[in-house]
């Protein structure tokens, strides 16, 4: 399996082809559903970079590759997890587990082409719309991950999966511009049915168990992004930096 996880050159390109021609700044509100975020965000992106000429991700003295402030730091950290999401189901679709019951890779292959399709929206919006170089192609660690094995595969989509909606939940409120939350809504609604068939297919009827949607409020769990980046550091090579987002 190849160790970047980017769309050039990678076997999940086929299900990428919907947002391969970066998208333009028109065409992300609309698909955002938010036309009245286009005026703040044109505004802020006049006092922030008049000149037009894109800004690069920063790394710290430790080498660790920081993920910005403000919206394009959240933007940033939700396409870390897009691209490590992506990776990993483009590496189930590649080798798949040898005990998939059937209908099970063709799941796995309509969620590849999602998280494929999230990955590279993040990625033409932070160029496109908030105007700056993303993050890098980050390098991924499955070495935890038995691929030809159902279980070991259903495990760790689990933990993706939920890892990702509680993620989006705790990053929503840190984004200030309405047309990025509106995507950041659609996007993790999806993550949300992902996660709820992956638990089903581990353990029928615990799609919304106590462990994630809390009982008494009736919302699912949220993480800060330092939490979310313990965890999804694991299976990433790179040391990120998520110290300002959203500030």
């Amino acid at each position: 399996m190849s160790d970047t996880i980017q769309s050039r050159g990678s076997d999940d390109t086929a299900f990428a082809q919907p947002l391969y021609t970066p998208i333009k700044r028109r065409s992300f509100f609309l698909y955002a559903g938010a036309t009245a975020g286009a005026t703040a965000l044109a505004l802020a992106g006049c006092s922030k970079n008049d000149d037009n000429t894109p800004t690069t991700a920063s790394t710290t003295a430790a080498a660790a590759i920081s993920l910005g402030a403000g919206d394009v730091g959240v933007l940033n950290y939700a396409y870390a997890l897009e691209q490590l999401e992506a990776a990993f189901y483009a590496a189930v679709v590649r080798t798949p587990a040898t005990d998939f019951r059937a209908g099970e890779l063709a799941y796995f292959q309509q969620v590849a082409a999602h998280e494929a399709i999230h990955r590279d929206f993040l990625k033409a919006a932070l160029i496109n719309v908030a105007r700056v170089t993303p993050i890098p192609g980050l390098t991924p660690d499955f070495s935890s991950i038995t691929f030809t094995s159902r279980a070991s595969v259903l495990r760790a989509a689990q933990d993706f999966e939920d890892l990702g909606v509680a993620a989006y939940n705790g990053a929503g409120k840190l984004l200030k511009t309405s047309a990025f939350l509106v995507l950041a809504g659609k996007i993790v609604s999806v993550e949300a049915r992902h996660a709820a068939y992956i638990r089903d297919l581990i353990l029928p009827g615990s799609f919304a168990d106590d462990m994630q949607v809390n009982p008494m409020s009736g919302l699912d769990k949220a993480m800060a992004p330092a939490e979310v980046l313990t965890v999804a550091g694991q299976f990433i090579k790179e040391k990120l930096n998520a110290d300002n987002v959203g500030k």
